[in-house]
């Protein structure tokens, strides 16, 4: 480095200033790493340095040999400061509630099971319905008009709509039911082990290895 960097770096020179980092840098990052054997707080404390350097440029007396003892005490302190902002972030951290217990969720899977199966239901059973009807349900139900918005929007009398709405409902629940009884049904038939028709004998593997040997003598 050259004699002059003293009074260039105090008047903000940002050449001077560059010359500086590439002189000390290496020489922070090991004394950082030194004092808290983390080289990531190091690489840290480094960058941290040069800033608190930056800011206090004004107070480098112009004359004096090398600078580095001043960037090493700054660093000194830059990893003291470090350490008590992580102690006291700890120490906020421990005074907080524990956190809230994961509850088991297993009961919400299956109540989502359960409602996509009774999505798929209602979605069989509108097809029951007939077209005025499901126009009368979309627009009372998802689209949560009133009677006389919906009477509007069809162009007939409340009457009508409060009818037609009725009998979806009606038709709909009985349909989703129905639907529901014949998926219990399906269920019960594919657990049960189908039985052999009349007349017919079961084989299992050892008599029908025997068939299979008496056959062949």
């Amino acid at each position: 480095m050259t004699t002059d960097v003293r009074p260039r770096i105090r008047d903000g020179d940002k050449d001077a200033f560059a010359e500086l980092f590439d002189a000390y840098a290496r020489s922070v990052y090991n004394h950082a790493y030194r004092l808290t054997g983390d080289w990531t707080v190091a690489e840290d404390a480094v960058s941290l340095t040069f800033l608190e350097a930056w800011r206090l440029r004004e107070r480098l007396d112009p004359e004096g040999g090398s600078l580095r003892p001043w960037l090493l005490g700054i660093a000194t302190n830059t990893v003291r400061n470090t350490r008590r902002a992580a102690r006291r972030h700890a120490a906020a951290l421990s005074r907080l509630p524990p956190p809230a217990v994961v509850g088991d969720f297993a009961d919400e899977v299956a109540e989502r099971i359960d409602d996509a199966e009774l999505i798929a239901h209602v979605r069989l059973a509108l097809d029951t319905l007939r077209r005025p009807e499901r126009e009368v349900l979309a627009l009372c139900v998802w689209s949560g008009c009133d009677y006389a918005t919906a009477a509007e929007a069809l162009g007939v009398p409340v009457g009508t709509v409060r009818s037609r709405l009725s009998r979806a409902r009606r038709k709909l629940a009985a349909a989703v039911e129905a639907r529901k009884k014949e998926g219990a049904g399906d269920a019960v038939a594919r657990r049960r082990e189908p039985s052999a028709p009349p007349g017919q004998v079961g084989v299992g593997r050892s008599s029908a290895a025997r068939l299979g040997r008496k056959d062949l003598l």
